[in-house]
């Protein structure tokens, strides 16, 4: 089974305590269970470690219905590991590991993981038919000498923060309220393409982004970002949308990085939503429409002069 193979393969050089689940966006309700993972794990003289799944659960199990992602796997998986996580299981989730039994799934991983302890929060739920909720796992704790720890959801002005509560957000283009919720900026990776040359007719070139179909995106709109090429950053101006003054109906995302000269064809880049400044909207030129990307831009950099 290709799940035994790909535990047996972690290795852990001690027992662990463990947390189990997707940690998509590893946002501030995460890093709140998390921080304590890493503390009772020293107390304890344990390795901390979180078992996380990719693709996601619910990608696998209504693939009509595929979330998009708050982060690629490979950046939740760094995230963790500055966090200082001892060691991070990535599990293929697929339909073979969704008819495991919650006593098979945690037989498993006590086993190959050498797990001593598992902290959780109250809605965790795992196995066949999401069997193996608290109940069950206490009593599998019993028979198979772990112990379980249910920690209190986190919550931020009395809503519960979560990884849907986020993609709501970021729909709504509410880049405060996100940030919030995630404790840092939302921010999308990407390599630089060709494009068109638009922005660079209009006299402000733009870095076009090749953004992965399962990536979260905020909604339709312009956004002050900021820009990280290598380990410089820039304030800049992001366009997501479909460019209707063009008439192209093909959503993109532009980064016109202010104060930059030189060619980002095919590096990779990271932007950084910090405000949504306006809505997309159609021009009845591209003159008036070259007006407004001034306009944009001054008030962009005034923006992201006074944020923190």
């Amino acid at each position: 089974m290709e799940i035994e193979r790909e535990l047996a393969n972690i290795a852990p050089q001690g027992e662990t305590l463990l947390t189990i689940g997707v940690f998509d966006g590893v946002h501030a309700g995460h890093r709140y269970l998390l921080e304590k993972l890493q503390r009772q794990a020293e107390e304890k003289n344990l390795l901390s470690g979180v078992v996380t799944f990719n693709p996601h659960p619910q990608s696998v199990l209504h693939s009509q219905n595929k979330l998009p992602w708050l982060s690629a796997p490979e950046d939740r998986v760094k995230s963790l590991q500055r966090l200082g996580i001892n060691l991070v299981a990535v599990i293929t989730f697929t339909p073979e590991v969704s008819r495991l039994s919650a006593r098979e799934f945690m037989s498993l991983v006590k086993k190959q993981l050498r797990m001593r302890s598992i902290i959780v929060g109250p809605d965790f739920a795992l196995g066949r038919g999401r069997e193996g909720n608290i109940h069950l796992l206490r009593a599998l704790g019993l028979e198979m000498n772990f112990s379980v720890e249910v920690i209190p959801p986190y919550a931020i002005n009395g809503e519960i923060v979560s990884s849907t509560l986020i993609r709501q957000a970021l729909t709504k283009g509410d880049m405060k309220k996100v940030r919030s919720l995630m404790g840092r900026y939302f921010q999308i990776g990407g390599k630089v393409v060709t494009s068109d040359k638009r922005g660079q007719i209009l006299g402000f070139p733009t870095a076009n982004l090749d953004i992965k179909p399962q990536q979260a995106l905020p909604g339709n709109g312009i956004y002050a970002t900021i820009t990280r090429v290598g380990d410089k950053q820039f304030h800049s101006a992001t366009n997501i949308g479909t460019r209707p003054t063009f008439g192209e109906g093909v959503k993109t995302v532009e980064t016109h990085l202010l104060n930059f000269r030189g060619d980002l064809y095919s590096k990779e880049i990271r932007v950084e939503f910090v405000q949504k400044l306006r809505d997309e909207q159609r021009f009845p030129s591209s003159k008036e429409l070259k007006a407004q990307i001034k306009q944009d831009v001054r008030e962009i950099d005034a923006i992201l002069r006074t944020a923190s």
